[in-house]
């Protein structure tokens, strides 16, 4: 049953993107105010080219902290060379990716087409709903 669970069926379609020029403070501003844990970082034809997460920008608050360094561009922060999964993409499979890495939200694709993001809760949501 779980391998018929997709991706698609229990992703958020709702984008929040950044540009990797985008001052970090305002993205950490739109994490905070979506209530997400991260963003898939897009180049000026809409290609993934990197993830900000919370835990990127925990080092803007601690590069400020120790180096008096306030914010930076996202380019500065994000973790390049995301890891995205495909819409046909079974949960069993993103649930198994999840437990072996410390991300809470993949960007989804669907054609090499950003198309929505997927987070734990999602996932847990999905097996949730086999009961």
């Amino acid at each position: 049953m779980l391998h018929s669970l997709t991706v698609k069926n229990y992703m958020s379609a709702n984008l929040v993107t950044f540009m990797p020029d985008m001052d970090v403070l305002r993205a950490i501003h739109l994490l905070l105010e979506n209530g997400i844990t991260g963003a898939p970082v897009t180049d000026n034809l809409g290609n993934v080219i990197g993830f900000l997460s919370e835990r990127d920008c925990l080092k803007v608050a601690l590069d400020a902290c120790y180096h008096e360094e306030r914010g930076g561009r996202v380019q500065e922060y994000m973790t390049p060379d995301a890891i995205t999964v495909d819409a046909d993409q079974s949960i069993l499979e993103v649930a198994r990716l999840f437990s072996n890495m410390g991300f809470k939200t993949l960007p989804v694709m669907d054609d090499n087409r950003l198309v929505g993001s997927i987070s734990r809760s999602e996932v847990l949501k999905a097996f949730q709903s086999i009961r």
